[in-house]
């Protein structure tokens, strides 16, 4: 399976095994009558246990999810690229929030998407009825009051298949 031939293949094999658990990459357990045990470690070399990639990222606060209807109804076909971009950023940006909200400028521009981009993935979303774009006024009596996008991601219409809502979509 590993496309070596038969002569010295076992010898290359054991060789590679033992320089991984040189240099803390696995465990060899040995095991009587047979191959050693393996126990996979931290890809890091450092010897840890080893921990899914995954685990490590959602841990960290690092992971964002889309419901696996994104996937299965093709969701993941019909959008563009800039449109699932900006539905990843406003899935991390809005934490999950069930009421819509303003995103800051600064917050928005650390995530390295174009304003352009915003605007035509902000059209697309909204053309499949993925994205509900309010409108909110911030600001006191005393301050000059500035009218704010405000954001909020329909999960549920990912349940159903993609089809646009409004004819902008294309």
């Amino acid at each position: 399976m590993l496309a070596l031939d038969s002569q010295g293949a076992d010898r290359r094999v054991q060789r590679n095994l033992k320089w991984l658990a040189e240099n803390n990459f696995i465990k060899l357990e040995p095991r009587w009558g047979g191959p050693a045990e393996i126990t996979l470690l931290s890809a890091v070399g450092d010897g840890q246990p080893y921990v899914r990639p995954i685990e490590e990222l959602s841990n960290k606060g690092r992971y964002v999810g889309v419901p696996v209807e994104f996937w299965t109804n093709g969701w993941i076909l019909e959008l563009s690229t800039t449109a699932v971009a900006l539905l990843l950023v406003l899935r991390d940006a809005l934490g999950g929030r069930s009421s819509p909200e303003y995103i800051p400028t600064y917050k928005q521009r650390r995530y390295g998407l174009s304003s352009d981009t915003w605007t035509k993935a902000i059209k697309e979303l909204r053309g499949y009825g993925l994205l509900v774009v309010g409108r909110e006024s911030q600001g006191s009596t005393y301050d000059y009051e500035r009218m704010r996008n405000t954001y909020l991601l329909d999960w549920d219409r990912l349940k159903e298949r993609p089809q646009p809502r409004e004819p902008s979509v294309g």
